[in-house]
């Protein structure tokens, strides 16, 4: 029977290395939601995802969807086009 392994969560270095650089309050926090490297990664291809071209996608849910919400926090909406 194979043993089951322990997730291992995500290091500052490896986060940095993922998403790239990262104000200190922002790192810390994610660093405080002890991700894996897998939810880090699947946070950011959620947010390089082209939503306009591929249509709405399904919704994140854990650890991830609450990276996306950290990361996106103080992103202001855009205006709306004038047309």
């Amino acid at each position: 029977m194979p043993q089951t392994q322990e997730k291992q969560h995500a290091t500052r270095d490896e986060i940095v290395a993922i998403l790239g650089p990262l104000d200190t309050d922002k790192l810390f926090a994610l660093v405080e939601l002890k991700p894996t490297v897998a939810e880090v990664e699947e946070a950011l291809l959620w947010l390089d995802g082209d939503r306009d071209v591929f249509g709405a996608e399904p919704p994140l849910k854990g650890t991830a969807a609450e990276i996306v919400t950290l990361l996106t926090a103080d992103e202001e909406e855009e205006p709306p086009r004038a047309g």
